[in-house]
């Protein structure tokens, strides 16, 4: 009876639900569009298991994901709703590319100093809009949401920089080879997979810090108490504001470091915008699959990685790839909504046991 009800209250359930949901949903659409859904499903997943050389590709899609995804899920965790997580991706970028042209530094020593100033980017991002509620009573989705848009801006300012820009075209130049995190030569080749880098190592190292934080620490503790009662942990001796800034210092220094990985492991360099990046919104989509869990953001990440590297190839069957923003916009929505599948199968469960 115990093991019943763990089941049926688990998040892992509702996801898996929610997923499946999401998928009859866009077959729908598929053939409203008058494409066969199992030929597109067949593709979609074909593009993905067929070759090691794809899950590679999976992986390294998913590594930004999986930062922008545990900082929303951080800060989710912690009481503050981070919808910044976008500009502070595009800082962290920004930062990470421009020390990986100007400066010239020893390899690894160039990449480390790369993503530490990305990952400072983002955290002092974050922090200005933690130091508006704090200090000003700002609401921190109101900032944020400004702040996504100075980013956007400010970045597309520095990439038309002289010393930046590439001469022709409308991006930087190439971040030195010192800075870049890809695997030796050697092994991409074996892999087959140009792009191969080292951020999925880092994000799932990431991954596994943020879990032991939040569940085995002290400070993870009053994090998550201020998260669920501030005016409990205010009365239980827990400073509140000091709490929120550290939450959105943490949460803002990951979504830079998914800025920096993107930038430093698959792309090379930083292209003008014509419109938001969107890392950083599919890092609430990421955090919202792995039910805020940091393990499960992981592979959450892994998941829309597959989605977004499968629904690029759906093209070569001449099926629009925004099927997949279909499917996980209705992911979302069906775990936004989670309680009503908990509260039907309560009662189915209630009246088979009567009965």
């Amino acid at each position: 009876m115990n093991k019943k009800k763990s089941i049926l209250e688990s998040n892992v359930l509702y996801t898996i639900i929610a997923i499946l949901v999401g998928f009859v949903i866009g077959a729908v659409f598929l053939l409203i569009a008058g494409i066969s859904p199992a030929v597109a499903y067949g593709k979609l997943i074909d593009s993905v298991f067929s070759k090691p050389k794809y899950l590679i590709w999976t992986l390294t899609y998913a590594s930004p994901l999986i930062f922008t995804g545990l900082s929303v899920a951080f800060s989710f965790r912690t009481g503050v709703f981070n919808i910044g997580a976008e500009g502070q991706f595009v800082v962290g970028s920004l930062a990470a590319c421009v020390l990986g042209i100007l400066l010239d530094l020893p390899p690894v020593i160039h990449a480390i100093v790369c993503i530490a100033a990305a990952a400072a980017a983002g955290c002092i991002w974050s922090l200005i809009v933690g130091i508006l509620k704090v200090k000003r009573g700002i609401h921190e989705v109101l900032s944020f949401i400004m702040f996504n848009w100075i980013a956007f801006y400010l970045s597309n300012y520095v990439v038309n920089i002289p010393a930046i820009h590439k001469g022709s075209g409308e991006a930087t130049k190439d971040v030195l080879e010192s800075a870049r995190i890809l695997f030796p030569e050697s092994l991409r080749s074996f892999l087959d997979c140009s792009a191969a880098n080292w951020g999925i190592i880092l994000a799932v190292a990431a991954g596994i810090v943020m879990w032991v934080i939040i569940e085995k620490t002290t400070l993870g503790y009053r994090l998550k108490a201020v998260g669920y009662n501030s005016h409990g942990a205010l009365y239980g001796g827990i400073n509140a504001n000091k709490s929120i800034l550290t939450a959105l210092g943490i949460s803002g220094a990951l979504a830079g470091l998914g800025g920096a990985v993107q930038i430093l492991g698959m792309s090379g360099r930083l292209s003008q915008f014509a419109a938001q990046e969107q890392y950083g919104f599919q890092g609430i989509t990421v955090a919202l699959i792995g039910s805020s869990s940091p393990i499960g953001c992981i592979f959450a990440g892994i998941f829309y990685g597959a989605m977004k590297y499968g629904g690029s190839k759906l093209s070569i069957i001449k099926a629009p790839s925004e099927v997949v923003d279909i499917i996980m916009g209705c992911v979302i929505l069906f775990i936004a909504v989670s309680q009503v599948f908990r509260i039907l199968l309560k009662n189915l469960t209630k009246k088979k046991e009567v009965s």
